[in-house]
């Protein structure tokens, strides 16, 4: 199985991958807590996808790091990667979204697969149950899956975050949408852009799937439809729960929606770092994970 890790966003989100700061006194980063716990559950190959630009320093600071543990390769998403017919407008310069990263995967991937972000704590249990869907499927099943998540256990106090809306039906995924500007405001949570209040019991996605290569001709058949209408759009971005939400409405795949009541942790803001520092030295301490992770094995 393996494990790819949409990594194309953290030079801009970082300031530079060289200026990533550690999140626990080992001097690790939360992408370690995710590799270590996708090697427990038996994936052995990660694929990271990240821009071409940065696969020196990606590697140094981070890629290194695993490169012994399991094996490693690498993907790049270019925002002139598009379907034949497209053209890049010259305004154009950050790449198309999470849609596009997963496609920049296609000629890597060929096996099923899970995928995550790669500055979000999903918890071990999120692993363990994509290995267990994953397993036992054919490489041209479309009996797809994603962990859900609770809104409440993935809200900072520090500002708004982005998180995929779920409905859920039967223990399966009915409909999605990408919610880009969700902010909690005391005992509620708001669609800031909306002025809408939102359940905080509300199942939501955290890009946290599983897949098999099925799905790659599926997002170039969605990314096209975007493009028919945003090609020369300097900014629009096609997010991947919106796609799936696409596939799942032509009846080309099922998703199978497995509950979590793991608490996110991540720095979407600089306010947010010593919350998750403290969160993840008690897991450390209550022996849920090793003092040095690199000791997966």
């Amino acid at each position: 199985m393996e494990l790819v890790i949409l990594a194309a966003g953290m030079g801009s989100r970082y300031g530079g991958l060289k200026q990533i700061d550690p999140i626990t006194d080992e001097g690790e980063f939360i992408i370690d807590f995710s590799v270590y716990d996708a090697v427990k559950s038996g994936f052995d190959k990660i694929v990271f996808i990240i821009k071409e630009e940065n696969l020196e320093d990606f590697r140094e600071t981070i890629g290194k790091r695993f490169e012994n543990i399991v094996k490693c390769e690498y993907a790049f998403q270019k925002p002139d990667d598009l379907p034949n017919g497209y053209t890049l407008n010259p305004n154009r310069i950050k790449p198309w979204g999470t849609t596009q990263a997963l496609l920049a995967a296609r000629d890597i991937v060929k096996e099923p697969f899970a995928v995550i972000n790669a500055d979000d704590f999903y918890g071990r249990s999120a692993f363990t149950l994509l290995a267990n869907h994953l397993k036992n499927l054919d490489v041209n099943s479309t009996d797809y899956c994603m962990i859900g998540y609770i809104l409440e256990n993935t809200l900072t106090e520090n500002g708004q975050v982005a998180r995929g809306e779920c409905s859920v039906e039967n223990g399966y995924l009915k409909s999605i949408v990408e919610r880009m500007k969700i902010e909690k405001r005391g005992n509620t949570a708001y669609l800031a852009n909306e002025e809408k209040e939102i359940p905080l019991s509300t199942v939501v996605s955290m890009n946290c799937w599983g897949f098999t290569p099925a799905i790659f001709s599926q997002l170039k058949d969605s990314f096209s439809d975007f493009l028919k209408d945003n090609c020369n759009e300097p900014k629009q971005e096609c997010y991947l729960p919106n796609t799936v939400q696409e596939i799942m409405q032509k009846d080309n795949c099922t998703v199978k929606v497995y509950p979590s009541v793991d608490h996110w942790h991540g720095v979407t803001y600089s306010e947010d770092k010593g919350k998750v520092y403290k969160s993840l030295k008690a897991l450390k301490e209550n022996g849920t994970y090793p003092k040095y992770l690199k000791d997966v094995k």
